[in-house]
């Protein structure tokens, strides 16, 4: 069923970037509008990992160094059927962890300091299954997609008021040129949501330890409030909780409530 939802809000927000082309240009204006979302498809799953890495200051992390981590991200990788993600390590005393990478043969597990001081091995086995769900998900290509298509909308709507169609009212280029960018947040926040639900079930599998997690989100929930990671808000989308998830910020939320997904966690009796 995520699968399903995912596909879906990704189909919606084409259709929104299309429509917008055929407002600003009519049948040539949709083509331009599809090629635009080809370009930057192409490159963000080029080279989106690789922006994501630098960004939030993650540094490659040895088997010397941490060698029970590597022992369990290992033993998860191949119960998933997918090669060992490369393991990152990132210098902030908030706890937290994200995974990139445009393939599983490309995948990257990052985890925090604060993640490995205040999170039990446990916690951080269900931690790093979730992570390794996205890998196997494609989760961090997905992201991508969605997010540079909710970039290309938003870039169109604002040239809409200079290149629109002659045909089209002005008041119509307005209500697009406002709401367009927002719904089309909306829905790339909806997708987000949806893949960490399917990440959450997935870890559960891939550990049979669901409770595990469900730890792991309540610690890493009050860790984040206490002490919250210097990120931008675009990095908030890799990572596997953030502050922003309730109330009329849910909308706009990268991520469901850390309470819903407990709740689901911990109804997984068969897994």
């Amino acid at each position: 069923m995520n699968y399903v939802k995912t596909a879906m809000l990704l189909g919606l927000l084409s259709a929104f970037l299309v429509a917008i082309g055929g407002v600003i240009g009519g049948q040539q204006g949709m083509l331009v509008m599809l090629v635009l979302a080809g370009v930057m498809n192409f490159g963000s799953w080029f080279f989106a990992d690789s922006l994501v890495i630098a960004s939030t200051g993650a540094q490659p992390v040895s088997r010397d160094e941490i060698p029970w981590l590597y022992e369990d991200m290992e033993e998860i990788a191949r119960a998933a059927g997918i090669p060992t993600p490369r393991l990152y390590w990132v210098g902030d005393p908030s706890p937290n962890a994200f995974a990139t990478g445009r393939s599983p043969s490309k995948g990257v597990v990052a985890v925090t300091q604060g993640l490995l001081d205040q999170l039990d091995r446990r916690e951080i086995r269900g931690v790093i299954a979730h992570e390794i769900g996205h890998i196997q998900n494609r989760d961090t290509l997905i992201s991508a997609v969605a997010g540079t298509i909710a970039g290309a909308i938003s870039y169109a709507a604002h040239m809409i008021m200079w290149t629109r169609d002659r045909d089209t009212p002005v008041w119509l280029s307005l209500i697009i040129m406002i709401l367009a960018p927002m719904a089309a947040a909306v829905i790339q926040m909806s997708i987000s949501r949806t893949r960490e639900y399917a990440a959450d079930r997935r870890a559960a599998q891939l550990t049979g330890d669901p409770e595990g997690l469900a730890s792991a989100l309540s610690t890493l929930a009050y860790g984040v409030q206490r002490v919250p990671m210097e990120q931008t808000a675009g990095e908030h989308v890799h990572m596997i909780v953030n502050g922003f998830s309730g109330g009329l910020a849910g909308w706009f939320s990268t991520h469901p409530p850390i309470e819903e997904r407990i709740k689901r966690l911990r109804q997984m009796d068969d897994v």
